[in-house]
C-alpha cells in the first residue's frame, strides 16, 4: 500500500498562495538583517512589520482555505501582534510630530 502524497488534493493555486505567503513572510528577516548591518546593531525597521502583516495575511488566508485550525490560530495571533506594533509605531510618530 502506497502512502498518499502530502499535497494530494490541494489545488495548485492554493499551493502557490501558500508559497507566496511564506516567501513574503521570509523576506522580513532579510530586511531586518540588512537594516541591522547598515546600522551596526540589531534593528527592526518599520518595513519589517509591514512585510510581516502582508505575509501573515497570505498565510492566514491559506490556513483558512485549508481549514487548518492550528495554523489559523497561529497566524491570527501573529497578524494581531504585527498590527499592534504598527499602531504603536504610528502613534509614537504622530505624537512626536505634534510636540515639535
Amino acid at each position: 500500500m502506497n502512502a498518499p502524497a502530502c499535497n494530494e488534493g490541494i489545488a495548485t493555486w492554493l499551493l502557490i498562495l501558500g508559497f507566496a505567503g511564506q516567501c513574503v513572510f521570509g523576506t522580513r528577516f532579510l530586511i531586518q538583517w540588512v537594516f541591522s548591518e547598515i546600522k551596526g546593531e540589531s534593528h527592526i525597521p518599520v518595513a519589517f512589520w509591514y512585510i510581516s502583516i502582508c505575509g501573515g495575511f497570505f498565510m492566514l488566508t491559506y490556513a483558512i482555505l485549508r481549514k487548518d485550525p492550528v495554523f489559523i490560530l497561529g497566524q491570527s495571533m501573529g497578524v494581531i501582534v504585527y498590527s499592534r506594533n504598527l499602531i504603536l509605531i504610528h502613534r509614537k510618530r504622530r505624537s512626536t510630530l505634534q510636540t515639535t
